[in-house]
């Protein structure tokens, strides 16, 4: 991902964060030619396109012919709609709190619903209104978070009137090792699920089904059915750890570095004197600090890139700032050192993320406001939009 340093720093400026808009489509493609079809192939797209600006990648997946979107809460769902048009399908996957069902029906978007109470008062909201309204199903499999459990489904089952009123159009579920393809709880998970599509497909043949996440859009393609809700893996997320990742790296995240010192005795570096730096060390500290996403977890284990190779982190991450040891460069790179990168093709989300003990995922919700963002290799808006 090699792009012309359009960045002209200003003196102001607290970081930039580039998103390449290209590499989100191209890792869309790829992920669509693995469960068959675009059809086939929706977006998870909630906490604003993983923190990267859903107003600006949203528009890039529909315009690789991406129609099934998924996001996380009402707000987000309605602000797509507006984005989008009438034409895309909006999940909401937690589902629609007692009150807002008639917010989900002016706005066209699809609610989650995972108990029977639930699609009680859906069903009563559509018979009120009148109006017609589609919902989504989610059953607990086995990862033991939202979804409705195994003895409820199948009293469920005995309701056909209340499937077909709550207009049940989609059963989903979601794995919970899906990136440990040897797991055994994914076969699990599997037939457990293909036994509730049976169930309701008895009652409601056209109903469809989801059930793989990014991990499990690399997994047999028994895991696929009918649409496959990706979303780490569109970011550049890897979703086969431990092996090459197939994704596109998609984020740059550059900082200024606003102070480079040589310490001419042994010292101690940071808050709580965690780490030392010997005398005739070389540091810089880079305006960046865990009030922008630079994970209070990497000190005194993360690193940076600067001037072609890594550089690690010494002491803990401050709110503001991280210092850098950078001894190892050249006098001249030292003399020259304006900016470092903490994410980049080489320094990647996942490698970032094994330095805080956490997951990419995190990594990119957790990047800042204060940086500057460019948009790079931005693709065409939708050609058609209901407003």
């Amino acid at each position: 991902m090699k792009h012309p340093r359009e960045q002209s720093w200003g003196p102001g400026d607290e970081g930039l964060l580039q998103i390449d808009l290209g590499a989100i489509g191209r890792n869309y493609d790829l992920l669509q030619r693995r469960v068959g079809s675009v059809e086939r192939c929706g977006a998870v797209v909630k906490a604003d396109a993983y923190g990267l600006g859903m107003s600006r990648v949203a528009p890039v997946l529909w315009a690789r012919g991406c129609r099934h979107f998924f996001v996380a809460t009402l707000e987000e769902g309605t602000v797509l709609r507006r984005l989008l048009g009438g034409d895309a399908e909006i999940v909401v996957l937690t589902g629609a709190r007692p009150g807002t069902e008639r917010d989900f029906l002016e706005t066209n978007l699809v609610p989650t619903i995972f108990t029977t109470a639930g699609l009680r008062s859906w069903a009563d909201t559509l018979q009120a209104t009148g109006r017609a309204g589609r919902c989504a199903l989610k059953i607990d499999t086995g990862m033991t978070r939202l979804g409705m459990g195994a003895e409820e489904f199948d009293l469920l089952c005995h309701d056909r009137g209340l499937l077909e009123a709550a207009q049940v159009d989609l059963l989903m579920s979601h794995l919970a090792c899906a990136d440990e393809p040897r797991h055994p709880q994914n076969l699990l998970q599997l037939d457990a699920f293909q036994r509730a599509a049976r169930q309701l497909q008895a009652l409601l043949p056209s109903v469809r089904l989801s059930l793989a996440n990014s991990s499990g859009v690399f997994l047999d393609e028994a895991y696929h059915f009918d649409l496959a809700r990706p979303g780490s893996a569109l970011y550049g997320v890897n979703p086969v750890p431990g092996t090459q990742n197939p994704m596109t790296a998609v984020v740059t995240l550059e900082l200024p570095v606003i102070q480079v010192r040589e310490v001419t005795r042994d010292c101690r570096v940071g808050y709580g004197a965690t780490e030392a730096a010997a005398a005739g060390s070389w540091l810089a500290v880079a305006r960046g600090g865990y009030a922008d996403g630079v994970l209070r977890a990497q000190g005194g284990r993360g690193c940076a890139w600067a001037c072609g190779q890594r550089v690690p982190m010494i002491g803990r991450v401050s709110m503001d700032s991280a210092t850098y040891d950078i001894t190892g460069l050249s006098p001249e790179k030292r003399g020259s050192l304006e900016h470092i990168q903490l994410l980049n093709q080489q320094l990647t989300v996942d490698e970032v993320a094994g330095y805080a003990g956490t997951i990419g995922y995190e990594i990119l919700t957790s990047l800042g406001w204060r940086y500057r963002r460019q948009y790079l290799e931005t693709a065409r808006e939708p050609e058609s939009r209901d407003k």
